[in-house]
């Protein structure tokens, strides 16, 4: 049987888009939060959940860092998929007519110099491809939706503008998270994921970090955020190059692990062709 993965937003989101890319036999769940794309997964109404984790032109996607950890599952895979943004309407309009659209908090700024050009005014929505299936169901009129244009298509809109996007490198990073941690596999060049609390100790992060400099692991990224509601940033989320059972990563993380409270892994996958 086709795997089920649940993402968050509409058919036709970009989450959609990821689901396909990596699985293309795969049956897309749509959910209306991340808590709830997690929570179909444990309920068992859905086989993996694909979740966006950063942007190129945003940064890093909110809550999706405090989730991971708690979340019980796993990251099997990673999907790097190019935000192409289309502003679409209802049939029969042109570009002139629409004064107003509605997308994702996170897509508006990446459109603002189209936006301002054309003089049309923006408003936040739940998510892109779900602004675009609301249009379509009232037959509304004047008013656009950013997305892409998988949800023009799905949603029988017209594209009336392509390639919007303020930044031509424009691309977002999905994590494919299963609740089967599948450390087994080996590919070319992997990716380790985890979360760490350093010790309340002075240089704390400074040795910690200490033991991928010295046996030669190159990380990828490094990210702090706050927990607890504590305003001193403990935790930190970080990728690097390698397997656990590389020899050189098995010791940076021993090294590691000396100055944690805690250290979590949060997956062991192929790197994607995309990342280089």
């Amino acid at each position: 049987m086709a795997d089920r993965i649940a993402f968050q937003g509409e058919l036709g989101a970009y989450s959609h888009e990821a689901v396909v890319k990596a699985r293309p036999d795969a049956i897309p769940v749509p959910c209306t939060t991340f808590e709830d794309a997690f929570a179909t997964v444990r309920e068992g109404r859905a086989d993996m959940a694909m979740l966006p984790v950063e942007n190129t032109t945003y940064g890093r996607v909110a809550d999706i860092h405090r989730l991971l950890p708690e979340s019980g599952m796993h990251i099997v895979d990673e999907a790097f998929i190019r935000v192409r943004i289309a502003l679409m309407a209802m049939p029969g309009q042109s570009l002139s007519d629409i004064k107003h659209v509605r997308a994702h908090l996170v897509l508006i700024p990446q459109a603002r110099a189209f936006l301002d050009t054309h003089g049309i005014t923006s408003e936040a929505a739940a998510d892109s491809a779900g602004a675009a299936a609301a249009i379509a169901q009232v037959g509304e009129m004047g008013v656009g939706a950013l997305a892409s244009a998988v949800a023009a298509d799905i949603h029988g809109l017209d594209i009336l503008a392509r390639d919007i996007e303020d930044q031509g490198h424009n691309t977002t990073r999905f994590l494919l998270m299963s609740p089967k941690d599948d450390t087994s596999r080996r590919g070319e060049t992997m990716i380790t994921t985890f979360v760490f609390e350093v010790r309340n100790i002075p240089a704390a992060l400074y040795k910690a970090m200490g033991g991928f400099a010295t046996n030669g692991v190159n990380m990828t990224k490094l990210e702090s955020y706050m927990v607890g509601g504590a305003f001193t940033a403990t935790q930190f989320y970080a990728d690097v190059e390698g397997h656990p059972d590389d020899p050189a990563l098995a010791r940076a993380l021993d090294e590691l692990s000396f100055f944690t409270n805690r250290l979590d892994i949060l997956g062991v996958y192929p790197a994607a062709a995309k990342r280089d």
